[in-house]
């Protein structure tokens, strides 16, 4: 054959006229006659072999020119043949012999091969949107399968072709070297089958793999290297999503094909980026930053050497650059330059890794000072910091939490629990227990000092150049005395060329070494001889002190690191409340981490924490829980009894002091995992035939009533200050398990009385009652509460629950006896069974039998309990002769418990416990008072309903516990809608600005939760409005703002914030004083005012219009107008906002003008506002001038000086009406 295959850059060039000898295609056939051609092309391929595409390649070309008219299964019968050759090439001695047929059917079938593929890629392209018609479609569906056969042959094809480059095919041209355009043939093919957008799928991985070692073969054999660096850098520039799949191929290429030069080739083609280019290239920058990531996570240790070219990013404008170039410096140090065997040039450059991130951990973005600290979390967790930098980083996180950033102060988090959990100092860290054994350590250096210096002797100057002087002349003699003659005379010659000055040198030079013994470094070592005992001690003593020093050493970083754990704890410790959920989820994560280390003050986090199990986030929730199951129910030991005690013990330890509020979130805990653990639920059939049974119970002359009786009525005469909280644990014991608890409580109140009266006897008359009969008789008062109330307790649960039992079991067995002949009476009373009468009634009169005795017989004169009530009321009563502080409190405490028992001694006693409230001097008795009328306010709603307002007075105690007591128990009341809110909630708005900042907490914890009910601030704001700018309360202007703001924060809704325009508006008509006007000005400018909100605000014009001349009400609602502006974007709008504030600005200047606080007639106001009267009309009639006049009310009126509304009384579909 005479002629050559020339590789062209376009398909269509083939059909020209080529140069001498060079193949030009000569049948291009019509689509229809393609069927029979290709037939053919089979037949010669069976008989003639793969050199048969010398023949029939114009049909290969035809396919390839009519591409788009031919069908589809005409391409995949084309490539399939063009698979067999190229195979059918590879596998047969056919590359052996070189010559010029051989090379172009190797061409040509690789070329057609080639083209084809791309051609089918692109056509995959076409239908994989038409695979996303609709489910019903035809053509969809036949899309769709061509779609999977493609991808199923698309491998065969690689597999080929790479099976053809990896012989040895260099032979076939002249020189060995292969033309360039036959390898951009194959590699344009590999990165065309690159930009599909699925490669990157998991299931594209056999693709993916396929095309990345066709590509190592020719960047190995075929000297694609530069233009495989090139290419890459394009893909990633046009296509963010092959980030990863670059990456790979960069990584497979260097290291299974040992081409590591492409990797520099790609990092220097990334570094030598300007700041322009980057910034024109937008998504590109971002596939740098992904690849150089994934790439260092690959191949971190063939970056070492080129990673200089990317340093200069990290003073570049792009965050993504400079976050991708530090995550390589941490890959790098993690599984590189990390451990104790790394040499001097090794250490070095970790060093300055670890420089350059530090600094980038004050980086101007925070979305690069987070990912740092990520990337240092990753170093600590791999444990390759080096020691001396832990102190230096942990300070630099800590730091971080004072970021503004949320990210940063997450990843903060996260990296200061990596640190204690995997620092290498102790499992325990805590600054007070590593006082004493660092003192110790010092006391122990010290001596050790002391020592050596008491054994080191004086030495005079004379006896040390006595003792050196034997070696120092073997010393000179060695280095002087020359080898051979020769040596000698060249030396000889040296010293005469010397002068006097070198002479003078070197003598200096020899003192300096004489000096610090520097010639001992010349001499061989010899050995110890017999009398050296001393040296030896000598040397165990140094070696001792070089050990203790490091010990101490080892202490004092110790120490250091758990103080800024616990520095750390201090700041995160308040990020438990934070509004960010995320940020409150990684400090519980954070705490469980310190408390597991034993850090001083972890417990604390740890306890600050347990409230949030009342939060309504429910991953907040779960992050408590998981934590206290993690403490508290995960025991570690090597065997069961082992466990059991560390649980034990921890939750022992959790009790410790416990107040009532831990215990409820505790109980809280428990049921949450209870519900969610769904392996509990299988229990649950014999849980219900337990309670089925009989309750247990205990004789009344058990063993642990007769001690805890005895111990009881002890203690009443004795002044223990645990006694109390012991007596209301036994009483509760006794109640849950006597079998008749009343009986032993009636015996123990006797036996107390009769011991409190023998030492009131021993004591003298009652005048002269000494200040521990005050105690015991306080003590006595405190057990008759307790046990009015575990009684009334008693009856309404135990015993109504076991006339309940009873009941059902009496009902089974009249059941079982009935007769079947019977029918006709079951019959009559299955309507009243079927409408559940029978039941209910039954229960009805369980009800009330339990009301009646608690009525009637609790407090019969029979009764103990009624001897005792009497003397309550009269210590109650009388203050002045009873002053006893725990008496008082004691007996107010008891009364409030008898008053549980029944309605007719709660509104008996209510005037008294009230008058107790208000008047008495003690804090704790007032704090006292209150918890008792919240819990008769939840029993008997309908006594306490007309006292309400003086539960609200106590909001403003003088006493910081009072108030906080009154607001955690109205918070529980209107929350649990026992009581109704009203305007006196204004009390609790007040205490949002109270200097106790946990009384402030609980306000706004209580505004919080009612704003989760529908529109009951909404309702509130107005009465709340009035009564804070009532003259008389005086409160002070920046205070006034306070509350308000936050109080307007809950108000988000456009209808509600039109509603709050117009009411507010309407409150300038009845305001009496320029304070108040003031306001209200103020209360509309913290609204989020909408479009429609002003123009309610336009249409009440004739409300405040008189009122712009004063400064105060004219600025905050030219804010209104600023605010609006802002984001207001048609021009309709905005040229309504300017209107309306021109007339703001114009009646306010005419105001001024006419005279200090003078205002504008109301004709005038009315003039003015003309223009827009045509646009909507008044929603509120006119008032003459005298409506704004409001008659001055006298202290003994019933009315308020304040504005009244009527939000308290009237209130339809969740808006109040005025």
């Amino acid at each position: 054959m005479s002629w050559d295959f020339f590789v062209p850059v376009c398909v269509g060039d083939l059909v020209k006229t080529g140069g001498i000898n060079q193949y030009v295609v000569q049948d291009v056939v019509s689509p229809k006659q393609l069927p029979s051609h290709l037939n053919s092309f089979k037949a010669a391929l069976r008989s003639q072999g793969p050199l048969c595409i010398l023949e029939h390649f114009d049909t290969g070309y035809t396919v390839l020119q009519h591409c788009h008219k031919v069908d589809l299964s005409v391409k995949e019968d084309t490539l399939e043949l063009l698979i067999q050759v190229l195979i059918c090439i590879s596998l047969l001695s056919l590359l052996v012999v070189s010559g010029l047929d051989q090379l172009n059917a190797v061409k040509m079938s690789v070329f057609l091969l080639c083209k084809l593929t791309e051609i089918l890629e692109s056509d995959s392209y076409s239908e994989l949107s038409f695979c996303r018609l609709p489910q019903g479609s035809k053509k969809g569906k036949a899309a769709g399968e061509g779609l999977l056969q493609w991808d199923s042959e698309r491998e065969t094809v690689l597999q080929a072709l790479t099976q053809l480059l990896q012989l040895d095919i260099r032979s076939l041209w002249s020189l060995s070297l292969v033309e360039e355009e036959f390898i951009s043939c194959v590699t344009c093919c590999c990165y065309k089958l690159l930009e599909n957008p699925t490669i990157s799928h998991v299931k594209n991985k056999p693709t993916r793999d396929a095309i990345i070692h066709l590509l190592g073969v020719q960047v190995k054999k075929y000297n694609h290297l530069l233009g495989a660096s090139v290419k890459v850098i394009q893909l990633l520039q046009h296509f963010e999503q092959l980030s990863p799949v670059c990456a790979q191929a960069v990584s497979v290429w260097s290291t299974e094909y040992g081409v590591k030069a492409i990797v520099g080739e790609v990092m220097r083609e990334i570094g030598q980026k300007s700041s322009e280019e980057l910034a024109r290239e937008g998504s590109g920058v971002k596939a740098f930053s992904s690849f150089l990531s994934e790439l260092g996570t690959l191949v971190p240790d063939i970056m070492i050497p080129n990673i200089s070219v990317l340093l200069t990013h990290l003073e570049g404008e792009s965050p993504s650059l400079r976050v991708a170039v530090c995550e390589v410096l941490g890959e790098v140090l993690v599984r590189v330059l990390s451990g104790d065997g790394l040499d001097e040039s090794g250490r070095a450059d970790r060093d300055r890794f670890m420089d350059t991130l530090q600094e980038h951990l004050h980086d101007t973005h925070s979305y690069v000072r987070a990912r740092v600290l990520q990337v240092y979390t990753r170093i600590v967790n791999s444990k390759a910091l080096p020691l001396n930098r832990y102190s230096e980083v942990m300070g630099l996180a800590v730091g971080r939490l004072m970021d503004k950033s949320i990210n940063v102060v997450k990843s903060a988090i996260q990296l200061l629990a990596a640190f204690i959990a995997h620092n290498p100092y102790s499992c325990k860290l805590s600054s007070a227990d590593l006082k004493k054994p660092l003192e110790k350590e010092m006391d122990k250096l010290r001596e050790l000092r002391e020592r050596l210096q008491e054994n080191a002797p004086v030495i005079k100057a004379s006896e040390l150049w006595a003792a050196m002087e034997p070696e120092l002349l073997l010393t000179v003699r060695a280095e002087l005395e020359p080898t051979s003659e020769g040596e000698g005379e060249q030396q000889e010659r040296e010293e005469d060329e010397a002068g006097e000055e070198d002479d003078r040198a070197t003598a200096i030079q020899i003192a300096q070494f004489l000096r610090v013994n520097k010639y001992r470094e010349d001499l061989p070592p010899t050995p110890q001889k017999d009398g050296a005992g001393d040296g030896g001690k000598e040397g165990v003593e140094e070696s001792e002190l070089k050990k203790q020093e490091m010990l101490l050493q080892y202490l004092r970083d110790t120490e250091s690191f758990a103080l800024q754990v616990e520095r750390a704890i201090a700041v995160i410790n308040t990020m438990l409340y934070w509004k960010t959920t995320s940020v409150v989820q990684e400090a519980v994560q954070f705490c469980v981490t310190v408390c597991e280390f034993s850090v001083a003050n972890s417990l604390t986090g740890v306890r600050k924490m347990l409230p949030l199990v009342w939060s309504t986030d429910a991953a907040i929730k779960d992050a408590v829980v998981q934590a206290y199951r993690r403490l508290y129910l995960n025991p570690q030991g090597d065997n069961t009894r082992a466990k059991a005690q560390t649980l034990v013990d921890s939750l022992s330890e959790l009790m410790v002091d416990a107040s009532l509020g831990t215990i409820q979130c505790l109980e809280e805990i428990v049921s949450f995992s209870l519900s969610s653990n769904q392996s509990c639920h299988q229990y649950d059939p014999v849980i219900e035939l337990q309670c089925k049974g009989a309750p247990f119970r205990l004789p009344q002359d058990n063993q642990l009533f007769t001690c805890l009786t005895q111990a009881i009525a002890e203690g009443v005469v004795m002044a223990d200050p645990h006694w109390q909280s012991f007596m209301e644990q036994a009483v509760r014991l006794l109640y849950f398990l006597s079998e008749s608890p009343d009986q032993l409580c009636s015996r123990l109140l006797q036996r107390c009385s009769r011991l409190l009266l023998d030492q009131i006897a021993e004591g003298g008359e009652m005048l002269a009652i000494p200040a521990v009969s005050c105690v015991s008789l306080a003590q006595l008062l405190s057990l008759c509460g307790c046990v009015a109330f575990w009684q009334v307790s008693h009856l309404e649960r135990s015993v109504s629950s076991e006339l309940r039992r009873r009941r059902g079991e009496t009902e089974e067995r009249e059941e079982k006896a009935k007769v079947p002949s019977r029918k006709q009476a079951a019959n009559d009373s299955s309507v009243e069974e079927e409408l559940g009468l029978m039941g209910a009634s039954a229960e009805d009169t369980e009800a009330e039998l339990i009301r009646k005795i608690c009525e009637t017989e609790l407090l019969a004169e029979e009764n103990l309990l009624c001897s005792f009530l009497p003397l309550l009321v009269r210590v109650c009563s009388s203050p002045g002769r009873y002053c006893h502080p725990q008496l008082t409190t004691a007996a107010c405490l008891a009364l409030s418990q008898y008053m549980m028992i029944s309605p007719s001694v709660c509104e008996e006693h209510i005037r008294l416990l009230f008058t107790v409230l208000e008047r008495s001097s003690l804090s704790v008795v007032r704090a006292n008072a209150i918890i008792g009328l919240g819990d008769l306010t939840v029993r008997f709603p309908n006594i306490l309903e007309p006292w309400t307002q003086n539960l609200y007075t106590r909001l403003s105690d003088e006493n910081p516990a009072v108030r906080q007591t009154a607001v955690t128990v109205l918070t529980q009341l209107v929350l649990k809608d026992v009581l109704k809110v009203k305007g006196q909630v204004s009390e609790v708005a007040v205490l949002l600005i109270d200097p106790q900042t946990h009384i402030a907490s609980l306000a706004l914890n209580f505004f919080n939760e009612l704003a989760s009910k529908d529109n009951a601030i909404y309702n509130l704001l107005p009465d709340i409005i009035s009564r804070l700018s009532d003259p008389e309360r005086a409160m002070n202007e920046e205070d006034f703002h306070t509350i308000m703001k936050q109080l307007f924060s809950y108000i988000t809704k456009e209808r509600q914030t039109e509603s709050l325009v117009e009411k507010l508006c309407q409150r300038f008509r009845t305001a009496k004083t320029e304070r108040q006007w003031c306001d209200l000005a103020v209360s509309l400018s913290l609204l989020s005012m909408c479009e429609r909100g002003l123009k309610r605000l336009q249409e009440c014009w004739e409300c405040y219009s008189d009122k712009l001349t004063e400064t105060g009400v004219y600025q905050p609602l030219l804010s209104i107008t600023a605010k609006l502006r802002r984001g207001a974007k048609p021009p309709l709008k905005v040229l309504m906002i300017v209107e309306f504030e021109k007339r703001l600005t114009a009646v306010h200047t005419r105001g001024l003008e006419n005279g200090r606080g003078g205002r504008p007639k109301r004709g005038e106001c009315a003039h003015t506002c003309s223009a827009f009267s045509g646009q909507a009309k008044p929603s509120v009639t006119s008032c003459h001038d005298d409506s704004f006049v409001t008659p001055k009310p006298t202290r003994k009126s019933s009315k308020k000086a304040a504005i009244t509304f009527s939000s308290d009384e009237e209130e339809e579909e969740g808006i109040c009406t005025f």
